[in-house]
């Protein structure tokens, strides 16, 4: 029984692809949410279940959002997440994909459910994406991983994946690797690592790198022209924005230091919090 989610159907899958996208801690740039959002959109992903959110939120850390329009009340959205799946008629692989806010209670309880829906749906591979902000250049699209076997890292190394080495607080993607490796499921934890001065946009190159590699390595058709016509643009007014902004040009030169010196990944060593679109408001 999958306590605490609700479902208008169970589909029919087979082989199928699980892949969860989280709000919260681990979606710098919105590039974790992003990326399902974008595969529901491209992938004609219908919608077949929700989270009972009094079960897995308190609503002090993500509170409800409401509409209200003269006076009345229009729309009250709680905290959550919704299920959707893409057919392998129409993608080439039966997925499965979770846009869900990281749940704050019940960790155990919420991934032992999604598990059992894996069980019942004919779930093989489960992929939690994430993102980070890092000392690095916009030029750059660094993924890191971590797997559930060798096999894996292997497959994720010759694809020019970083593997993951790191020691800290942790998201709820650790915990799934834990239980769903129990569980003899297949796990990647895919993280991408975000310029810090790029807080504000959209890092659309690295959306389009990491659409690449899940429709290659997950084995389903997926178009990110869309991504990297984006990107294109947006990157030519980032490099316009460096151009004529001494301290732009001073974070891009103390990264490319740090690189140079082999301190890369010390984050946030200027000091304050910079917002890219501040610097690409029309004037």
């Amino acid at each position: 029984m999958e306590k605490g989610l609700e479902f208008e159907y169970i589909p029919d899958l087979k082989n199928a692809l699980l892949v969860i996208g989280f709000e919260g801690w681990g979606n710098a740039l919105a590039l974790s949410t992003g990326m399902v959002e974008y595969l529901i959109r491209k992938l004609d992903a219908k919608p077949f279940g929700k989270l009972d959110p009094d079960l897995f939120y308190t609503y002090d850390n993500n509170r409800p959002v409401i509409e209200v329009q003269a006076g009345v009340l229009k729309r009250l959205e709680p905290p959550g997440g919704h299920f959707y799946t893409a057919s392998k008629d129409l993608v080439g692989r039966d997925i499965i994909l979770i846009k869900a806010v990281e749940p704050n209670l019940n960790w155990s309880l919420f991934i032992n459910s999604i598990l059992s829906l894996c069980h019942k749906t004919q779930v093989k591979t489960i992929v939690t994406l994430g993102s980070m902000y890092d000392n690095i250049l916009h030029t750059e699209t660094v993924i890191s991983a971590l797997a559930s076997n060798e096999k894996i890292l292997e497959t994720l190394k010759k694809e020019k994946i970083m593997l993951t080495n790191y020691e800290g607080h942790g998201a709820i993607h650790s915990s799934f690797l834990s239980q769903s490796s129990e569980q003899g499921f297949e796990y990647i934890s895919l993280w991408c690592h975000c310029p810090y001065y790029l807080q504000g946009t959209t890092h659309f190159g690295l959306l389009c790198r990491l659409g690449s590699f899940l429709s290659s390595w997950g084995g389903f058709e997926l178009n990110t022209d869309e991504l990297a016509v984006t990107w294109k643009d947006l990157s030519n007014q980032i490099q316009a924005a460096i151009d004529n902004n001494q301290e732009l040009q001073s974070i891009v030169a103390n990264i490319r230091k740090d690189k140079a010196k082999g301190t890369w990944g010390q984050v946030g060593k200027q000091g304050k919090v910079v917002r890219l679109e501040d610097f690409l408001k029309p004037k």
